[in-house]
């Protein structure tokens, strides 16, 4: 514990976002630079505890207190060797994931937790901006081939730790760029792509192969893949998505959330001059108050819509921790992301505790509005409140409400083909089954991600994508030096 008194002498503190009128004129991130100074501080507020509840609440396990230490004695180097040592991909989880770890912190008790996303992301750039992330090719090759279908998070952590195991691995991704979710379906603003760009470089030099463009089951068909491989890795994701099935769902503009955020991006990848459903001009209503939902609004925003109201069926959450989720457990509460900001700048509204009742349009068949009521929920079941049926402009309306589990057709239904049962090859949610050594009933095919486990955080993929690659490694080779990242406190796999 390098500052005893850390946490009593300095407040938690972010680094500032750029402003809100400058921000939507780009598509870069939304924060400004960190000092340095201001970042020894807040690492200096980890208070070292004797039992760290930061473990437990990180699905990697990463060693939080380690690195803090590290960064408040300026040890960059040591640090990142800590971070990398849990996650292969800090610069992803810095960005991107909630922070259950923050949530568990014990300074989060009766203070402010330690800023601990922002400790991560800070180890990491300063790591790739001194030249400190390279290649780590395997001394030894096993002479054993392995497939990864899937390239986010989940099959990224897989094939690098394979990989370095001296397997050969290739990734399969039926989009025409590697990343997954990563790629198409978080917006620049959030995290550049040139994240990804700079970690496949050095899975490249180390030794993974990427196909991208190819649908395994279509292009490529189950019998194929198993006869070339030694083993295969489910890495698809939860990518069926949760319809809204109201009258009018069919009209022209209304788009699920990834049917609308992929072509965005695809824009800042130079394919399109302009996005195919873009939003410029027009009224658009978000359906869904997740972070999903709060990327639409931000997309939304910078391509210049005429206004931005989001919807929500679940009533506001409070803005502090309820008694009904406590320490340490992740709580629900009122977030004010860079988009709500952005929203509540250009005048856009967030409404909760309402359910959409249909869609109306016009002769041509587009979307021109929605009607919605008010709802008692969730101990009501949702029930509407009468006299609180309103009609609401929307000219492009997203459905951001989740994902219901992986897509059967194609490479999933050929699998569970050649189990010993096919029915029981998908669990009661429709997830893909395995054991605890991530095998499903189909003798090495193995699962890893939000394909076995339902839809989840970019921490409990890479975390799951790291188990099963120790667990492919024995099951190649008899026995393993690769780590394993679920802590024994993780719910059971099945």
């Amino acid at each position: 514990m390098a500052d005893p008194k850390g946490f009593l002498t300095h407040p938690r503190e972010l680094p500032a976002r750029r402003p809100v009128d400058v921000r939507i004129r780009d598509w870069r991130e939304v924060y400004t630079e960190f000092p340095e100074k201001s970042l020894t501080k807040q690492a200096s507020r980890c208070m070292d505890c004797g039992i760290p509840f930061c473990h437990n609440g990180c699905p990697l396990g990463n060693l939080i207190p380690e690195w803090n230490d590290l960064v408040y004695r300026e040890d960059w180097r040591v640090a990142i060797e800590r971070l990398h040592a849990t996650n292969n991909f800090p610069e992803f989880t810095g960005r991107l994931c909630p922070a259950p770890c923050e949530a568990a912190c014990v300074l989060g008790i009766n203070a402010d937790p330690v800023a601990i996303k922002r400790v991560e992301v800070e180890i990491i750039d300063r790591a790739f901006a001194e030249g400190w992330v390279v290649p780590q090719p395997p001394a030894e090759k096993t002479g054993k081939k392995v497939a990864v279908v899937g390239s986010g998070p989940a099959g990224l952590a897989a094939a690098q730790q394979l990989t370095r195991a001296g397997h050969d691995v290739v990734v399969y991704e039926r989009a025409d760029r590697i990343g997954g979710l990563l790629r198409y379906g978080i917006p620049e603003f959030k995290m550049e792509k040139r994240h990804i760009e700079r970690r496949l470089d050095q899975m490249r030099a180390e030794g993974t192969e990427f196909r991208a463009g190819v649908n395994v089951g279509v292009d490529i068909t189950v019998e194929e893949l198993r006869a070339e491989y030694d083993a295969v890795v489910l890495a698809g994701g939860a990518t069926a998505w949760r319809e809204l099935n109201v009258t009018g769902r069919d009209l022209k503009g209304v788009y699920q959330a990834m049917e609308y955020l992929p072509l965005a991006n695809k824009v800042q990848e130079g394919d399109y001059p302009v996005s195919p459903v873009d939003a410029a001009g027009k009224h658009v209503v978000v359906i869904g108050g997740g972070d999903t939902g709060a990327d639409c609004i931000g997309t939304a925003i910078r391509q210049g819509a005429a206004s931005v109201t989001q919807l929500e069926i679940m009533p506001q959450p409070p803005s502090t921790r309820p008694g009904a989720q406590p320490w340490p457990t992740f709580p629900i509460l009122f977030k004010m992301e860079s988009a709500h900001e952005e929203l509540a700048d250009g005048g856009g509204d967030r409404v909760y505790a309402v359910s959409t009742t249909e869609f109306t349009g016009d002769a041509e068949g587009n979307v021109t509005g929605l009607r919605l009521v008010e709802v008692e929920g969730p101990q009501a079941g949702f029930r509407p409140i009468p006299g609180t049926e309103r009609e609401i402009p929307a000219d492009l309306v997203t459905l951001s409400m989740g994902f219901v589990g992986p897509e059967k057709p194609g490479l999933l239904t050929s699998l569970a083909a050649l189990a010993p049962d096919a029915e029981a090859f998908f669990d009661a949610r429709g997830n893909v089954v395995r054991d605890k050594s991530y095998m499903s009933t189909v003798d090495g095919v193995f699962v890893a991600g939000d394909i076995g486990r339902g839809q989840s955080l970019i921490v409990w993929a890479i975390a799951e994508g790291r188990s099963a690659a120790a667990a492919i490694d024995r099951y190649l080779t008899g026995t393993t030096a690769l780590p394993v990242a679920i802590p024994p406190t993780a719910r059971p796999l099945v």
